[in-house]
C-alpha cells in the first residue's frame, strides 16, 4: 500500500498554503504500517478523504481516514469532521448497530444508527454552517445505504433534523481513536435494512427504557461518543422527538466534551 498523503484545501476566510497540514502538524505520521493484518476492505475505506479542522470547525485542509484517526496524530492535535444518526421508527424506537469485527476502529461495540464522516468531495464539504449541515446530510445519506442498505429516497435530506455540534476525542486502542466535531442528526422514518456484514454485525430498534437497560449489561459495550451523547442530551431529545424538537434543533454552539 501507498504512503497516505496529506493535501489541503482553502477555507472561506484565508488562502491555504500548500505546506498547511504538514505546518500545522510537522511531526505528522504519514506511514502505512499501522494497517498491517486488517481487513482489506477496511483497508481501502481508510484512504477516504476526511475534512481537517481548527477547533472552531472551520476546515484548514483534507487528510485521509487512516490520518485522522491514528492516536499519535490525534495527540498532535488532527481534528476532522464527523455525523452521528439516530434514527427512530414509528414507534420511537431507535435503531443501534453492533460494528463488525472487522472494523479498524472501536469494533464490535454497539452504537448509534450510523457513525462516519462527510469526506472533502463535492456536496460534502462547508465552511459555513449551513453549508456543512446540508454537507453532512449527503454523507449520512450515502452512509446508511453504504452500511445498512438503506435507500436514499427513505432518507431524504429534507427529513433530518441537525441538533447539534459535539467535540470530543477518545481513544479506540493504543494505535487507534477518534477526535472529531460530530454533527447530530435525528430522522423519523420508515426503512428497509440490509446491512453489509464488512461494517455491521447485528442491528436492533430499542426504546429509551430498553437502551437504558442494554447501558447496564457489562457483556456489551458502546463507543465513547454514544455515551457521551447518551449521558449528555438524548434522553431528553428523545423525549420531545415528536412534540418541541425544535427547541433543540440548529444549535450554533459547539458543545465541548473533552
Amino acid at each position: 500500500m501507498s504512503t497516505a498523503t496529506v493535501t489541503v484545501t482553502e477555507t472561506q476566510t484565508q488562502p491555504m498554503t500548500a505546506d498547511t497540514i504538514l505546518r500545522l502538524f510537522p511531526d505528522i505520521d504519514t506511514s502505512s504500517e499501522a494497517l498491517s493484518g486488517h481487513d482489506e476492505e477496511q483497508i481501502r475505506l481508510m484512504d477516504e478523504v476526511c475534512i481537517v479542522l481548527d477547533d472552531n470547525d472551520m476546515p484548514v485542509g483534507k487528510a485521509s481516514k487512516k490520518l485522522c484517526h491514528l492516536m499519535s496524530n490525534i495527540d498532535k492535535g488532527l481534528l476532522h469532521r464527523a455525523f452521528s444518526v439516530f434514527l427512530f421508527n414509528d414507534k420511537n424506537e431507535l435503531l443501534l448497530q453492533q460494528r463488525a469485527s472487522e472494523k479498524i476502529t472501536f469494533p464490535d461495540m454497539w452504537t448509534n444508527t450510523c457513525c462516519s464522516h462527510p469526506l472533502a468531495v463535492s456536496g460534502e464539504t462547508g465552511a459555513n454552517l449551513s453549508d456543512a449541515i446540508e454537507g453532512a446530510k449527503r454523507a449520512a445519506q450515502r452512509k446508511l445505504e453504504h452500511e445498512l442498505g438503506i435507500k436514499k429516497e427513505q432518507v431524504p435530506i429534507e427529513k433530518f433534523q441537525f441538533l447539534t455540534r459535539i467535540h470530543y476525542k477518545a481513544p479506540s486502542d493504543g494505535k487507534w481513536g477518534e477526535h472529531e466535531i460530530d454533527y447530530i442528526l435525528f430522522i423519523k422514518t420508515r426503512v428497509d435494512l440490509e446491512p453489509n456484514p464488512n461494517e455491521v454485525q447485528a442491528t436492533q430498534y430499542v426504546s429509551a427504557d430498553n437502551l437504558k437497560k442494554l447501558f447496564e449489561d457489562p457483556a456489551l459495550t458502546f463507543t465513547p461518543w454514544f455515551k457521551l451523547i447518551c449521558n449528555s442530551m438524548l434522553f431528553e431529545w428523545w423525549a420531545s422527538l415528536d412534540s418541541g424538537l425544535e427547541n433543540y434543533t440548529n444549535e450554533k454552539e459547539i458543545r465541548r466534551m473533552l
